[in-house]
């Protein structure tokens, strides 16, 4: 465990957005993950595009990236950042014997600020998420997602980080 000052709190012990104004501007890099689980039938037509709302994938992907752009408006603390780039991707994860079916999803955002931008990769895989939810939610109530988290970040004071372990299926 490592002992880290809270920096979100004034004198009084209440929350306050931390003062990045001193701190350079560097290039910044996040990459997060997470996991959609869903019936095996749902996926195969999220595939076929035979999904009644549209191509999921499409649609999912571009709001990813607008849940990357409003992460101030959603996570009091953040920053209002110049994201210069958000990516978001999907790997096909088939049935195995004992795992769901599942489309795995990863944001990359990047930004040259004063801040980093790992909650803006976070929201955009937690927006990429719920709106495959919303668009399957017809034929595929029971569909979940988790295990959202950070698997790198670069730049900043703090330097580099890779997750030492990925993040269980």
């Amino acid at each position: 465990m490592v002992d880290v000052e809270l920096t979100h709190f004034n004198r009084e012990g209440r929350a306050r957005m931390v003062d990045v104004s001193g701190k350079p501007e560097t290039h910044r890099t996040a990459v997060a993950t997470g996991m959609v689980f869903m019936n095996p039938e749902t996926l195969a037509r999220i595939e076929e595009g035979k999904i009644a709302k549209g191509d999921v994938l499409a649609v999912a992907q571009v709001a990813g990236v607008m849940g990357a752009k409003k992460t101030p408006d959603l996570i009091p603390m953040c920053h209002p950042l110049l994201i210069t780039s958000v990516d978001i991707g999907f790997i096909i994860h088939q049935k195995k014997e004992d795992q769901s079916a599942a489309i795995e999803v990863t944001a990359t955002a990047k930004t040259s600020g004063q801040t980093g931008v790992e909650m803006e990769a976070m929201t955009a895989v937690s927006v990429t998420a719920l709106t495959i939810y919303d668009m399957c939610k017809a034929i595929d109530k029971g569909i979940s997602f988790g295990r959202v988290g950070l698997i790198s970040k670069s730049g900043g004071k703090s330097g580099k980080y890779t997750r030492p372990e990925p993040l269980p299926r």
